[in-house]
């Protein structure tokens, strides 16, 4: 058998024996939603009505990913612009802002990706800067004694509408939702101390209850939410897109339980329960956003970890066109090993020094291959091998059982019935 599989812009096809390995995680071909779907879906949200709440010459605040994450952004805002148009709102009271969080300012012709040239050139876009401090509010603390630091534009408008989208996300749980406010809004200081919250600093492990899918007792979660509490999105909007970008399903609403819901169902339709682990696991991201940077490709290989035998073979589709993702990633792997990276965490606390500390302890449980545009000598350095050819590393491990997971980025893989 024969399948493409996803990396950046483009696709590789791969020929293997149905025998010996099983494909995981393909999503139902199901219709994208028409413009008329979604405004549906707009006229009747989650726990509320915005329209009822909305008063001809109130100004909104648009909050949408950057070029990280792929939602639909532009059906959806340029729905959103004109409905709000058609109800009397007029286009210099609206301004949308990248949720951006400890991320790159997103440039000029990823605004025009994200937004469609017909929005960017009318409608005012606000760069977010978590290390710049004259962008921040301080909202007080969290119970835990974390500085409520968030960028004061939220505070500026009548109305805030967060546009997001719905993935696994492998310790806050799910993406989308309050993510867009924290840590997509906050400041560097507050996106460290929620971020910290994944981390077990006595046992030098992960948390417990962080884990992928779970939003109920996963401190990183709880953390985003009284964060955001302090100053709540109006509205909502979080979307589901298929492999090509499309949106393909859409809720809205209460900034919390349109959020939980969404969750609820993303978990149900993209959970993979497998009976045992195998041998050999060869991942796709799912292509360009999931495999921009290592720090985002570094999600998909987390899922394939799960259906990976201890001290077996992962073969990784990650062409990282943008790098690392952040300049000090490589950094981090200087430690001798996970245990010296988790040291350091201890020391000195940073948000990508955990994502490193993660990869450390994969490269060191299994033997990880990756397809890359890395340099080799980075690659290397964060225990990974890379290679030129899928098919002649493919050809080493043909003879034992593994699965193939085309959308890494997208499901979650579970051992048991």
């Amino acid at each position: 058998m024969r399948i493409p599989l996803a990396y950046g812009k483009t696709m590789i096809e791969f020929e293997f024996e149905p025998q010996k390995f099983e494909i995981l995680g393909v999503e139902k071909a199901l219709e994208p939603l028409s413009d008329h779907e979604i405004g549906e879906r707009l006229d009747s949200p989650i726990g509320m009505n915005l329209e009822t709440m909305v008063k001809p010459g109130e100004t909104f605040l648009i909050v949408v990913p950057d070029a990280t994450r792929n939602v639909g952004c532009g059906q959806i805002v340029n729905l959103l612009v004109r409905r709000l148009i058609a109800n009397g709102t007029m286009p210099f009271d609206i301004n949308i802002i990248f949720a951006t969080g400890i991320h790159r300012k997103v440039t000029t012709r990823e605004k025009q990706e994200i937004l469609t040239p017909f929005i960017v050139q009318r409608i005012k876009t606000i760069d977010h800067d978590a290390k710049d401090l004259m962008q921040f509010t301080n909202f007080g603390e969290t119970t835990g004694g974390i500085p409520i630091e968030l960028n004061r534009n939220l505070a500026k408008f009548d109305h805030v509408i967060a546009i997001g989208g719905i993935n696994f996300h492998y310790f806050a749980g799910f993406t989308g939702g309050r993510k867009l406010i924290c840590p997509g809004l906050a400041s560097s200081r507050t996106i460290s101390e929620t971020h910290k919250l994944a981390f077990d600093f006595e046992k030098k492990d992960r948390k417990n209850g962080v884990e992928v899918g779970r939003l109920s007792g996963n401190p990183v979660h709880q953390g985003f939410i009284e964060v955001v509490e302090k100053l709540p999105p109006t509205f909502l909007i979080n979307a589901f897109v298929n492999n090509d970008g499309a949106i393909i399903d859409l809720f809205c609403g209460d900034w919390k339980e349109s959020h939980e819901q969404a969750c609820e169902v993303y978990r149900e339709n993209h959970t993979i329960r497998i009976p045992e682990k195998r041998d050999v696991v060869i991942v796709s991201c799912g292509g360009n956003p999931y495999d921009l940077n290592m720090i985002q490709a570094h999600k998909a290989l987390e899922m394939a970890s799960h259906g990976c035998k201890d001290g077996g073979k992962i073969i990784f589709l990650a062409e990282c066109e943008n790098g690392l993702g952040h300049e000090d990633f490589i950094d981090w792997f200087g430690a001798d090993n996970s245990a010296g990276i988790a040291e350091r965490l201890c020391q000195n606390y940073q948000v990508n020094g955990q994502t490193a500390w993660s990869l450390s302890k994969k490269s060191e449980n299994f033997d990880i291959e990756i397809l890359t545009v890395l340099p080799v000598e980075q690659v290397e350095k964060m225990g990974l091998r890379k290679i030129e050819s899928l098919e002649r590393s493919f050809n080493n491990v043909r003879d034992l059982r593994g699965f193939i997971v085309p959308f890494g980025a997208k499901f979650k893989i579970e051992t048991g019935d």
